[in-house]
């Protein structure tokens, strides 16, 4: 069975607009944002065939809106995520006095040890609600779910960001403001 144009399509965008412009040959400038055309234009000459309706469907459709365009849709970036040097230009955010972060079982004992680390990336990201924490630990194998006092972690100067598509981002969550939730 041929692969989702859509789901393939979001896969490529999130590695070329988060970690890897140059694997087709593509630039990004301080904020992320590239133009649309040359995106498209650097996708067909790297051997992948996608059109601006394609394009659109998967920014569109994307349940956890990771791309965006600019205004007047001339330009695209990833909402989050990235590996590579980009500003966002994230203003801090006061969040809820509880947020969730998704992982795998597996990795609960060294999270527990450690804390979220960005790990290669520029932020933690954490969930407003469990069942996207779920469905972000799913990924990874049998999900855990960790309830983050971010209200402990305000109070201690710790500071929050809130990407365009609803993320939460931090930079790091030491062990003492983590729970793992039971009867997940």
């Amino acid at each position: 069975m041929p692969a989702d144009p859509v789901v393939a399509t979001s896969k490529l965008l999130s590695y070329v607009l988060r970690h890897r412009p140059d694997s087709i040959g593509l630039a990004l400038d301080a904020h992320g944002w590239t133009g649309v055309d040359a995106l498209l234009e650097r996708l067909a000459a790297a051997g992948h065939a996608v059109d601006r309706a394609l394009l659109e469907r998967v920014v569109a459709d994307n349940d956890k809106q990771r791309f965006a365009f600019n205004d007047d849709r001339t330009c695209i970036r990833a909402s989050q995520g990235h590996s590579i040097q980009v500003d966002l230009a994230l203003v801090q955010a006061e969040p809820p006095q509880v947020l969730y972060h998704g992982t795998a079982s597996r990795f609960l004992k060294s999270i527990l040890a450690e804390g979220l680390r960005a790990s290669g990336r520029h932020h933690v990201h954490l969930s407003a609600d469990i069942d996207t924490a779920r469905r972000v630990g799913a990924r990874h194998g049998f999900p855990a779910i960790l309830r983050v006092d971010t209200g402990r972690m305000r109070a201690d100067g710790l500071a929050f960001y809130r990407s365009d598509n609803g993320v939460w981002l931090t930079e790091a969550v030491l062990p003492r403001y983590l729970e793992v939730m039971s009867g997940m």
